[in-house]
């Protein structure tokens, strides 16, 4: 086993993240963005163009913390999530404008990796469908890649087709894409899942010609073990990682994560030894969590 340490601020380029190092991410936008003031079903990547200041807020505290990459605030940024809320004709503004807040955040210091999420569409199996699935995500990725992120990173997937779209419109940008799902329980033998597992995604994907997958969201720390093992048994590619900080619980209106950083930072010395590649967090994790894996070493296959 060689012992790794975090990625050094001098690294700046997508092909030294290898497996077999670590390079750390940053953790959650939206908890951290609703901490700032954002509301429940508001569309807070317009907040690129409205209150840019708080999302560069987010983006320093997790640079500061140890980040060495960081993403951008436009994980619902697509035209098809953005109608809902009557943003769809600033969409190219809104993802230019997710990637210049980053990029100048980054500076030196942090890659910044694109984010695309997913359309909220739930089917799409009819033509029509993935027709406008396909040109909503290339108009994002066009967008997005207009201000030089060094990677796209498509995450929380959960329908396989749709990844698959969203994956083809990205890397028609040229940019390295990694594609990172949100793994549901697998249903028991008397209820067969309908959606692929997990070994289907990865090795579809692969093939597909992504530069990396990944697991993010929907479960605590320690059940991401088990799903960063068969990630990197079931590719040679690099492996994205980011887990939340246990299943919320409202009190008085607010969510409350059950994992502490110190917590969370001790399962990710495992998940490193897993054979994740690009480790950090999501959903109520925050820039304390991301300092706490920053101070530990990490043993790596």
């Amino acid at each position: 086993m060689t012992v790794i340490l975090a990625i050094p601020k001098g690294l700046m380029r997508f092909a030294d993240n290898v497996r077999g190092s670590i390079t750390l991410a940053d953790g959650a936008w939206g908890t951290e963005l609703q901490r700032l003031g954002s509301q429940l079903g508001e569309c807070i990547d317009r907040w690129n163009l409205t209150k840019p200041e708080l999302v560069r807020s987010v983006a320093d505290s997790y640079i500061e913390a140890g980040s060495r990459v960081i993403l951008t605030n436009t994980f619902r940024a697509n035209a098809v999530s953005l109608a809902a809320s009557g943003f769809e004709d600033h969409c190219d503004a809104i993802n230019r404008a997710g990637v210049k807040i980053s990029r100048e955040a980054a500076g030196k210091a942090a890659l910044v990796f694109a984010s695309i999420g997913p359309s909220g569409r739930t089917r799409t199996n009819r033509d029509f469908a993935r027709k406008e699935l396909a040109e909503a995500f290339s108009q994002q990725a066009r967008a997005l890649a207009s201000e030089g992120p060094d990677a796209v990173l498509i995450e929380t997937m959960t329908n396989l087709e749709e990844a698959r779209i969203a994956a083809a419109a990205a890397l028609e940008t040229g940019l390295p894409v990694l594609v990172s799902f949100f793994f549901a329980r697998e249903a028991g033998p008397t209820q067969p899942s309908s959606e692929a597992t997990l070994e289907q995604v990865a090795a579809t994907l692969t093939s597909d010609g992504v530069q990396g997958i990944g697991a993010n969201c929907g479960f605590g720390v320690r059940e991401f073990i088990s799903l960063c093992k068969r990630l990197a048994a079931a590719s040679p590619l690099p492996i994205w990682i980011k887990p939340s900080a246990g299943l919320p619980e409202m009190v008085e209106g607010k969510a409350r994560y059950p994992v502490t950083a110190t917590e969370f930072a001790r399962a990710g010395q495992e998940l490193a030894g897993a054979g994740a590649t690009f480790l950090g967090g999501c959903c109520g994790t925050t820039p304390e969590f991301i300092r706490a894996l920053q101070q530990r070493p990490f043993k790596t296959p």
